[in-house]
């Protein structure tokens, strides 16, 4: 796998790929994502950090940013605690593969005079409709938006310029903010970063991924837990948005060469996959049963999550 297609697997939206391309050329690039600081770490959280250590792999440095303070204005807790969850995210990090890259606390960067100088001179170019817009799908209790939130888009582009990356990694539901820091940046001496957006995966019910509802897999989970989420996860015939198939393609074939569906011989026996286009296509073909699926995933969960729960013991 050439670097390129490492760091473009399992992504939705390059902006823009010429861009992309001409940074993988340079001998030195920095790429960043950014994380408020929450008591699990999940499935959803790894979509991005698995990205991020495929870019490591692609040649990038790698910076993590523990954003405390965009926590605390997003009304996710204290700022002591939010302080104390982000030593906990970064424990989490460094046991998902994230070693040997730089972590910055978010509060440590932004309470400078520079940074609060371009905060401040973003706000003079960004409308308040518009930084709105760019928090609809990260926001809490949106309907109520605090001035607070609306300070939120605006540090994350004053992040990308601080930090001095080249590229932002986020879900796709980071792409209005990101959009901003590529228009209004430029106007400030800065470079437009290029962005690498990442799905957002579906909860093991099919829905939305929630803490509040529960439908997650967290990685301190036990190993009974992994196992009984994905024996009760959702898991329809269909091929779009089903969590289990996600769960394949975006955690489990990163991770291991081969994956193997053990089953009795009356049911076929065991069949070994390579790839998440093979077992995609085999349980479409119903070469592949839902309960064997669900069971395969859990089992390969285990083995992956194993020595991160042992390393942030």
């Amino acid at each position: 796998m050439d670097a390129y297609e490492r760091a473009t697997r399992n992504t939705v939206e390059v902006v823009t790929d010429d861009e992309l391309r001409s940074l993988l050329s340079r001998p030195a690039k920095k790429v960043y994502a950014g994380y408020e600081p929450s008591g699990e770490i999940h499935l959803g959280h790894l979509v991005t950090v698995n990205k991020l250590v495929d870019l490591q792999a692609a040649g990038f440095e790698v910076v993590v940013l523990l954003a405390d303070l965009h926590a605390f204005l997003n009304r996710k807790g204290t700022m002591e605690r939010v302080r104390e969850l982000a030593e906990y995210n970064r424990r989490c990090f460094e046991g998902l593969g994230l070693k040997n890259v730089k972590y910055v606390l978010g509060s440590d960067l932004q309470l400078s005079r520079d940074y609060d100088l371009l905060v401040l001179q973003l706000s003079q170019q960004i409308t308040l409709n518009r930084a709105m817009r760019s928090m609809d799908e990260v926001g809490r209790q949106m309907d109520h938006p605090t001035v607070s939130q609306m300070i939120y888009p605006l540090m994350q582009a004053a992040d990308i310029a601080m930090l001095g990356v080249d590229a932002a990694v986020g879900g796709i539901d980071q792409r209005k903010i990101h959009m901003l820091a590529r228009e209004h940046l430029i106007n400030f001496g800065y470079g437009a970063p290029v962005c690498i957006h990442t799905p957002i995966i579906n909860g093991l019910d099919g829905k939305k991924m929630s803490s509040s509802q529960g439908n997650y897999i967290s990685i301190a989970d036990s190993e009974d837990d992994i196992k009984k989420k994905c024996q009760k996860a959702f898991c329809p015939p269909e091929i779009p948005e089903n969590p289990v198939l996600q769960i394949f393609q975006h955690h489990i074939f990163p991770k291991l060469p081969q994956v193997v569906v053990k089953r009795p011989e009356k049911f076929g026996g065991d069949r070994s996959f390579s790839s998440y286009a093979e077992i995609e296509l085999a349980y479409q073909k119903g070469e592949v049963h839902p309960l064997d699926l669900k069971k395969t995933c859990g089992d390969c969960l285990i083995e992956i999550l194993s020595p991160v729960r042992d390393y942030i013991r």
